[in-house]
């Protein structure tokens, strides 16, 4: 098992910036890429952006391209989620993932509210 545990959402103006923080339990060869989804009200859960750890290589929702920057820290197990110029469209709960298939780990999620 790995629990991940977010960290860091809030309510900030539009324009404004967070900074979300995922720590894991444990890695294990399935958790080299660590990402973040986001679900908003109504909506179904989508990819944010995630990084592989072994690579450094990232992948980012178009929407968001340009805005978020994903990082990660392999001594510390923990990925980070930079939101910068958020608009009221980036309102949702994120959520923190890592592992594959049957082996797929979510954190609780954080709550982030983006005011107009």
């Amino acid at each position: 098992q790995v629990q991940l545990v977010e960290s860091g959402g809030g309510l900030v103006q539009a324009g404004g910036s967070l900074r979300l923080s995922c720590v894991a339990s444990r890695r294990t060869v399935n958790t080299a890429v660590m990402g973040w989804f986001r679900q908003a009200p109504g909506k179904e859960r989508e990819f944010v952006a995630r990084i592989n750890f072994d690579s450094g290589n990232t992948a980012y929702l178009d929407s968001v391209e340009g805005r978020f920057t994903i990082s990660g820290d392999n001594a510390k197990n923990t990925v980070y989620l930079q939101m910068n110029s958020l608009k009221p469209e980036d309102t949702a709960v994120y959520y923190c993932n890592t592992g594959q298939g049957p082996l797929s780990y979510w954190g609780q999620g954080t709550q982030v509210t983006v005011s107009s």
